[in-house]
């Protein structure tokens, strides 16, 4: 059983199968981070496989396992854990990066051809990305369609069968966990510990914090940065701690034990997962997406020239414009970024900087623990006006007023912006307009007037424009 995003053992259907149908099955996870180059995990993904990978090794242990551990090509650990262990068959659950669905398709062709049998299952998505497809047996650019269309085909499905009592099997040789170097050697994750417990049982534990906390409201509340209004199962979901089908099927049976009058609406929350659904199939049909524009005519748009002095700024969170900086702190210290601060964010970068979004997609790459490709490419040329169903690009968001209509007291600002707690709410969203503030708190004057840039931004919008239709 190769474990790779799938590191669970409940419904898990590749290892639900080999259990079945084999008497002796061997748990093996090979890392090979530099298959998938030039995207290969961020810090902070790395910190998240080292705690899930000791969570399923502690996992396995309780039923008498031993997770097998390698690094290498993949191709050749298997080969020889193949010879070593006479294992007759592999089972894997599929991913969909584009260089890993080349990677796998050589490695079942190679088994194969060796009299080894191979055989991969759905385990992160509740439609494979070829299946969905317009009247025009075309690939879906827009997610209300696509939606239309996928939704009927998603129903409440049961959990694989327990696992089979098979005996498991073991090498002699494993490599530690800890020469995989997966953890920072200068220790800046603290405040990851604080929030988040990698593993199955972290995600079970978040899932029904959701249902407790938030999904009554959520419909509303997710667009709230200051309270707990969204499911935080993001992370899980990339390393396949959880799936879409767990996540359903324990929303369907919370709200069925609830009287109608009471029952909330999970339509909402299900459509987010769908947008999840819908990059996986942008990434498989356009695999050039993550680093070219999913537009092909903003390969000609003016961007402006890079500055590391800029962009060090909104990394840091010294831009000076209070949303701003308050999610990219969060970021730096969590891991995390509420969805509708990123968008925020992204905008700043992408429309009043004008810098190119993938600035940005490299710098969530390595700080978020959900870093995703599919979702991370989608969620940034959606916000940069080049993508797939984009916003368009004339759409800037305005911080100041994202801030005082989503958080307008001011929480989720003064929990991120300790040197601005104290000032009154109206000056917290604008502190510019006592220009003492900065001199007293050290906080940074702004980089940027939000206006002029904007302007800017449009103006060379229009400009471009006008130029291609002439």
């Amino acid at each position: 059983m190769l474990f790779r995003r799938d590191l669970r053992l409940t419904d898990n259907p590749a290892l639900a199968a080999a259990c079945a149908h084999h008497e002796r099955v061997l748990p093996l996870y090979v890392h090979a981070d530099h298959e998938t180059s030039p995207w290969g995990m961020g810090g902070a993904s790395r910190w998240w496989l080292h705690h899930s990978l000791e969570a399923l090794r502690a996992q396995l242990h309780e039923r008498g396992a031993r997770l097998h551990l390698s690094r290498g090509d993949v191709l050749p650990v298997l080969r020889s854990v193949i010879e070593r262990s006479g294992a007759t068959a592999v089972y894997w659950n599929r991913l969909y990066e584009p260089d890993t669905v080349a990677r796998d398709t050589q490695v079942k062709t190679v088994l194969r051809e060796q009299g080894v049998a191979v055989h991969s299952y759905s385990a992160m998505l509740w439609s494979e990305p070829w299946q969905a497809q317009t009247k025009q047996a075309e690939p879906y650019r827009v997610f209300t369609p696509y939606w239309r269309s996928v939704r009927p085909t998603i129903a409440v499905t049961a959990a694989c069968a327990e696992l089979a009592a098979a005996e498991w099997s073991e090498l002699p040789a494993s490599e530690s966990l800890e020469a995989f170097q997966l953890l920072p050697r200068i220790r800046w994750d603290q405040g990851f510990a604080d929030i988040w417990r990698p593993g199955e049982a972290g995600a079970e534990e978040a899932l029904q914090l959701f249902c407790d906390d938030a999904l009554a409201d959520y419909a509303t509340g997710r667009d709230v940065p200051a309270r707990h209004g969204t499911s935080r199962l993001s992370p899980h979901l990339h390393f396949g701690e959880i799936s879409p089908q767990q996540i359903h099927r324990a929303l369907h049976e919370r709200t069925q034990r609830m009287s109608a009058r009471k029952r909330p609406d999970i339509e909402p929350f299900l459509r987010e997962l769908g947008w999840r659904e819908f990059s996986h199939h942008l990434l498989y049909h356009f695999p050039q997406t993550p680093t070219q524009s999913f537009n092909p005519a903003f390969a000609s748009f003016p961007w402006a020239s890079d500055d590391d002095a800029q962009l060090q700024r909104w990394q840091q969170g010294r831009t000076g414009i209070p949303l701003v900086d308050a999610g990219m702190r969060e970021l730096w210290h969590t891991g995390w970024m509420h969805n509708r601060v990123r968008m925020v964010v992204a905008s700043l970068l992408t429309k009043n900087l004008r810098q190119h979004w993938l600035h940005g997609a490299r710098w969530f790459w390595d700080t978020l623990v959900d870093a995703d490709l599919a979702n991370n490419t989608l969620g940034w040329q959606w916000v940069a006006g080049c993508g797939a169903d984009a916003a368009p690009y004339f759409r800037v968001f305005n911080p100041v007023s994202q801030a005082r209509r989503f958080d307008p007291d001011g929480a989720y600002l003064r929990r991120w912006l300790p040197e601005l707690a104290a000032l009154p709410t109206d000056l917290l969203h604008e502190p510019w307009k006592d220009p003492a503030i900065c001199k007293r708190t050290g906080y940074p004057a702004p980089m940027l007037d939000l206006s002029t840039s904007r302007a800017q931004a449009l103006h060379a919008y229009q400009s471009w424009r006008a130029r291609r239709t002439h």
